[in-house]
């Protein structure tokens, strides 16, 4: 992963401005829309089963998120990631809060059995849809994103895509080749949302690259990079948030290549 590969993602994903289809949860649809809008891609928030699978067919990349899961929109993932393969979208699966509570928990390993082209997790949720963890503390980690490394490279052979665990340095692994990505900023995880727009951003990149690792590896240092410019404008967490949202909008290639980005 070198500075040439990530400043010829950022031009990718401008020029194509990739369609995400959007099965998320109901707290962060909005925040997740602008952030996708800022990086110059184009969201959609069709989470009905009787449309799910006939949009995941036409999308240029599907995110489930099951933040807020009920019934009618886990059925409504199950039939957009069944045609999402079929189709050869690009999809990415979200397990937020994984391992804590049994009904996502089920619904989470139904979905890996789809394999996902991308998970994407705290440690902890990685853990526990990889079958090695019970979970965290709702959506907040008690694990380290090197605490779940070997189940996420085990993870990503077994779905045959690519694992990425957020922490304080992230990784992001295809279960041979692992990247780690550093910069970023704590108020991320005073921002909610942040992690669910992550995810989108990884569906966006990965539609727009046709490069699962190269894809994820560039959504989260856009991210992390966007991040510091915020933090170093915001007052807090709330100017964080609109800050970031801007950052994400200016950030291009040239920057995109200067993320401490470190391949092993």
């Amino acid at each position: 992963m070198d500075a040439t590969s990530l400043r010829a993602a950022r031009t990718q994903l401008t020029d194509t401005a990739p369609l995400v289809h959007c099965l998320t949860n109901t707290v962060v649809q909005a925040f997740t829309a602008n952030a996708l809008l800022a990086v110059g891609a184009a969201p959609a928030m069709v989470d009905a089963p009787e449309e799910a699978a006939e949009f995941a067919a036409v999308a240029s990349a599907v995110l489930v998120n099951v933040g807020t899961v009920h019934a009618r929109t886990a059925e409504a993932m199950r039939l957009a990631a069944r045609a999402a393969n079929e189709a050869g979208t690009p999809w990415v699966l979200d397990p937020v809060a994984v391992g804590g509570l049994s009904f996502r928990t089920d619904l989470a390993a139904e979905l890996v059995a789809l394999r996902p082209t991308v998970v994407r997790g705290n440690a902890s949720e990685v853990l526990a849809v990889a079958g090695a963890g019970a979970g965290g503390r709702g959506v907040d980690s008690t694990a380290t994103a090197d605490d779940a490394l070997a189940a996420a490279e085990e993870l990503a052979r077994r779905t045959g895509g690519v694992v990425a665990v957020s922490g304080e340095v992230d990784l992001v692994t295809d279960g041979t080749t692992t990247v780690r990505i550093g910069g970023g900023s704590a108020l991320l995880t005073r921002t909610t949302g942040a992690g669910c727009a992550l995810g989108a951003l990884v569906a966006a990149y990965v539609a727009a690259t046709g490069d699962p690792l190269t894809g994820t590896v560039a959504a989260h240092a856009h991210v992390a990079l966007a991040a510091e410019v915020a933090a170093d404008l915001a007052d807090g967490p709330g100017t964080f948030a609109a800050q970031w949202l801007d950052a994400l909008d200016a950030l291009d290639g040239d920057s995109l290549a200067g993320a401490d980005v470190r391949t092993s």
